[in-house]
């Protein structure tokens, strides 16, 4: 139990009742769920009424990148709350111009103008608008192992089964098979064979689709939800010759691999490649306020110099938001937030994860870097049969079900997708803190042992 909360059972019960009368869930049959009633949080933990604590090895939706109430975040936006709560977009708002100079120093070549928007689904809304535009074509490449949000064009660029319902197969978008060598679609033996074949795929679904009609290729620098999987080597700049050479804009979307979580402010910097046009959110300022955006390079802005941008949203770069995220990227520059992700990764979340993996028969792959690994769970470490099968529900999902109830239990909140655990805890978590986490880890990982074979 955390020091400072005094358990309230009744206080939480009134908050559930609430929820389940009015509080219409993303992602969910209503009555199927039992969201659990959250008290408070700080740092890397938060705690119920009934006085339970967690450490959170998820931040959020891998948002939290500083942890939950950083003192100095809280105090920009009630600051800036007080000096003015909110503004037009069509305006210069000192706050909101310093948050977009922060951004651009950070980001890699000359994206060096920011577009606001309220988080990442209408980032990517906008890049692909913008890439459009530019282009005067309306083809989109996306990954099928990928996640973009949840508006129009964002969830029809989606590779996961969430897009299915939406998808009416009329957006405008192409699907191909980006690299992944633990589950190679090109039965490639190693990194090198991998990156040569799925470039080699790119280029034929290119061909085939036609390169004139194509506007974008967008993917996550290191796709999240979908697994983790870091891109060999030789492959995001494959992808950017491509790109060149058919004069296609190339969309990097870092909402979630962005500002710090691979140990770089920005994942392209572990590849060194620059993209067109790169959506980011999430991490920007830690989730305290809604905020998203998208950085453009100097030939897609130079389209809208004289020609207006189509596009706009009533709370683009609200000052509260960008209070945070100045503050946000402050505190990350000061207390060396970036460096100690990479350190994590590097010296205690890899080591351990890889030590997990030889002791325990579930775990198939560990992948990752910084404060972003993902644990593939399988029945078999030979045959690499997933633990659950694609998409699983209800008793085909037991496994991972059992194994996220263990994971609680010992007081660690898990992310789970599909077959995988993400290990994502905060960029500046400290080494106690993830230890703690590892270990709850290690007890809920012999749970899902007993369903291997």
């Amino acid at each position: 139990m955390t020091p400072h909360v005094v358990p309230d059972p009744q206080a939480g019960a009134a908050v559930k009742a609430a929820d389940r009368a009015h509080v219409f869930h993303s992602w969910s049959a209503q009555g199927l769920i039992d969201p659990l009633a959250v008290a408070g949080a700080e740092g890397s933990y938060f705690w119920d009424y009934d006085g339970n604590r967690y450490l959170d090895f998820t931040s959020g939706l891998v948002y939290t990148n500083i942890g939950y109430q950083h003192p100095k975040v809280v105090a920009a936006i009630q600051e800036q709350a007080g000096k003015l709560a909110t503004f037009a977009p069509a305006f210069a708002v000192d706050v909101r111009s310093e948050a977009a100079r922060l951004i651009a120093e950070r980001t890699p070549g000359d994206l060096d103008k920011i577009f606001f928007t309220n988080g990442g689904a209408e980032a990517v809304e906008n890049a692909v608008r913008m890439a459009r535009l530019h282009t005067g074509r309306h083809k989109v490449l996306s990954a099928f192992r990928s996640y973009h949000g949840a508006t129009s064009t964002a969830i029809n660029l989606t590779g996961d089964p969430r897009r299915w319902a939406s998808d009416t197969g009329s957006a405008g978008v192409v699907r191909f098979w980006a690299p992944f060598l633990y589950r190679s679609p090109f039965y490639a033996e190693n990194e090198q064979q991998e990156c040569e074949r799925a470039l080699a795929h790119l280029e034929d679904t290119i061909a085939f689709e036609g390169p004139q009609t194509i506007a974008a290729i967008i993917l996550e620098t290191v796709p999240g939800t979908a697994g983790i999987m870091t891109p060999p080597p030789g492959y995001l700049a494959g992808v950017r010759e491509i790109c060149d050479r058919y004069g296609i804009v190339f969309v990097l979307d870092e909402v979630m691999a962005g500002f710090g979580r691979t140990g770089k402010w920005f994942a392209a910097e572990h590849f060194d490649v620059v993209p067109d046009l790169m959506t980011f959110a999430k991490g920007v300022n830690s989730g305290y306020v809604p905020l998203g955006g998208v950085a453009i390079s100097a030939k897609i802005a130079a389209t809208f110099e004289t020609r207006p941008y189509p596009g706009g949203l009533t709370y683009s770069g609200h000052p509260l938001a960008c209070a945070a995220a100045v503050a946000t990227i402050q505190v990350m520059a000061d207390e060396k937030v970036v460096e100690q992700a990479a350190h994590l990764g590097e010296n205690v979340i890899g080591p351990a994860l890889r030590e997990l993996a030889e002791r325990h028969p579930s775990v198939g792959e560990v992948r990752g870097l910084g404060v972003f690994w993902a644990l593939d769970l399988v029945k078999n470490k030979e045959t690499r049969e997933p633990l659950v099968p694609y998409n699983a529900a209800g008793e085909a999902n037991a496994p991972m079900a059992a194994f996220g109830a263990a994971a609680k239990k010992h007081g660690m909140w898990p992310f789970i997708n599909m077959n995988r655990t993400h290990v994502v805890p905060a960029c500046n978590a400290s080494e106690a803190e993830i230890k703690e986490g590892l270990a709850a880890l290690d007890a809920a990982l012999s749970v899902a042992d007993e369903h291997t074979v």
